[in-house]
């Protein structure tokens, strides 16, 4: 009788979540389970649970089934009263994760595809359900796993804990409307091998190395050589085929607008993009020629230059790679006014609308792909905007901000640990700032142990302190004392563990805020 009482209520759908029911005669402790991760498959029954704090991945059956083999664990009990059933615990590690993608297609990453999307970084590997938990409501497809190299190089994860954590979160959630994977930007043949072997889905190729973003202060004498002396081989192409492409051509994009390149701009076009859209090139077909089984997309990142991208530009890199064959579905121009991490737009707001119209527009002419929104974190402001304009598909990119709501469930929840944090962040701000776009000032910020309790979640409204902790993440989470024992990352793993529900609405709340400018409207 127990058994089949049991069996009832591990499949029971009315089970609310987290809901605690008692396992103990079965494990001699009580389980937490996750509801909306319960599931059968050939006859076993799959579940993710808390026990004391930690999850683990369960799996029962109540037949003899060689299903429970293809995982590891251990089996906690046998047969009860001369009934079969199997119960066994197993670790949310990459090889049980590997098996259980076997078993249930919903939890494969996949290509996104022309639709609109939205980007969530996680560099602990906490936040992905409660970005999956934000998505209610919102018709954005998710990309869940997504880290750069810079970023797992600067937070020692591996591809595999990307996904791993994204994965597990599906799970947990009973998510089934598909999710991506994006190896972000990339910049090298090694970059692409390690994330294509750990199955990610979206490559987005950084050429920032190749830009030549000093073109409008050269001398025209200078400019016109340069241009000459480019790799015209690697190209594909001549200086004069391509002059004689543009010059004194119009290009009507849509009705009202057309671009129309003066010589001037041919050639600030082609030294500034040419070497850059070789690389992307040679990126593209190396993935192509050495997995030709893969199933892939591609993403276009320009943003990381010092200049903006102008409508001309913008439409000489796609006509450019649409000669060179370079299939992607999305493209990250470098937009009016400054994009600094984890903070709001900053710049003309109306003057961004209008070259946003032109950038829409050029992205519909083509029809092919999406504009890209990267360092897109808390650009509440140009949400708001683009949502307005009811322009071209979307894809918006954040990563720094769900490290910044973990840190708030710190300041909430774990005070001492935070002003610490805080200290360690201003201090550092000054050297870690140097690969970022940010402008805080540390003078604004008081030592912590001159803020109270109560205000210390306040402090997320600022923006010097947001942005100071937003690019000294790395050396939060990689630091160790004198005992090789991490000074803060274990700290705030286990004040995020004990405080899961708080940590869940702060990022359905915040993310929700992103997501709201496009309600029934996307």
């Amino acid at each position: 009788m127990f058994v089949e009482n049991l069996k009832e209520k591990i499949t029971s759908s009315s089970i609310s979540e987290n809901e605690i029911f008692n396992m103990e005669p079965v494990t001699g402790v009580n389980l937490a389970i996750y509801s909306g991760s319960i599931i059968e498959s050939s006859g076993c029954v799959f579940f993710i649970a808390k026990e004391n704090f930690n999850k683990y991945l369960y799996i029962t059956s109540f037949n003899q089934n060689i299903l429970c083999d293809k995982f590891n664990g251990d089996e906690l009990t046998k047969d009860i009263s001369g009934n079969y059933f199997c119960l066994k615990r197993c670790p949310m590690n990459t090889y049980n994760r590997k098996a259980i993608q076997e078993v249930f297609e919903f939890t494969r990453q996949q290509p996104i595809g022309l639709v609109n999307s939205f980007g969530f970084g996680d560099r602990l590997g906490f936040a992905n359900a409660g970005h999956i938990k934000s998505l209610s409501g919102y018709n954005f497809k998710p990309v869940l796993a997504q880290q750069s190299i810079r970023e797992l190089t600067r937070t020692n994860r591996t591809p595999e804990d990307v996904l791993d954590a994204s994965v597990w979160a599906v799970f947990q959630e009973g998510y089934k409307n598909g999710f991506g994977a994006d190896a972000d930007h990339l910049k090298s043949f090694a970059d692409v091998d390690l994330m294509v072997n750990a199955g990610f889905k979206t490559f987005t190729i950084d050429p920032s190395d190749y830009i030549v973003n000093e073109v409008e202060s050269l001398d025209k004498i200078i400019l016109k050589k340069r241009v000459i002396d480019l790799p015209w081989k690697d190209f594909n192409d001549t200086s004069a085929n391509l002059i004689k492409r543009y010059e004194n051509e119009r290009f009507n994009i849509s009705p009202g607008f057309y671009i129309e390149p003066s010589i001037d701009e041919i050639l600030e076009a082609s030294l500034k993009y040419c070497r850059a859209l070789i690389h992307i090139k040679n990126i593209s077909e190396y993935i192509a020629a050495t997995y030709p089984n893969f199933t892939y997309e591609i993403e276009v990142s320009i943003d990381e230059t010092d200049t903006i991208t102008t409508s001309f530009e913008h439409f000489f890199i796609v006509n450019e790679l649409n000669r060179l064959k370079v299939k992607f579905v999305s493209l990250a121009p470098r937009f009016i006014g400054d994009f600094e991490k984890g903070i709001d737009y900053k710049g003309d707001i109306e003057l961004f609308k209008k070259e946003y119209l032109k950038h829409s527009a050029i992205a519909s002419h083509f029809g092919f792909y999406k504009l890209s929104f990267h360092s897109g974190s808390d650009k509440f402001t140009v949400y708001q905007a683009v949502s307005d304009l009811n322009g071209c598909l979307i894809h918006i990119k954040t990563a720094g901000t769900s490290y910044l709501e973990a840190l708030k469930v710190v300041a909430m929840k774990d005070p001492i640990l935070f002003r610490e944090i805080l200290d360690y962040a201003v201090g550092l701000y000054e050297n870690e700032k140097k690969t970022y776009h940010v402008s805080a000032d540390m003078k604004k910020i008081k030592s912590g142990k001159n803020y109270k309790d109560e205000e210390l979640e306040k402090l997320f409204d600022s923006n010097d302190v947001r942005q100071a902790l937003h690019v000294t993440y790395g050396r939060v989470l990689t630091e160790k004392n004198e005992i090789s024992e991490f000074k803060f990352r274990d700290r705030i793993n286990d004040c995020l563990i004990k405080n899961e529900d708080i940590h869940y609405e702060l990022l359905i709340k915040h993310f929700q805020k992103h997501m709201n400018p496009f309600k029934n409207k996307i």
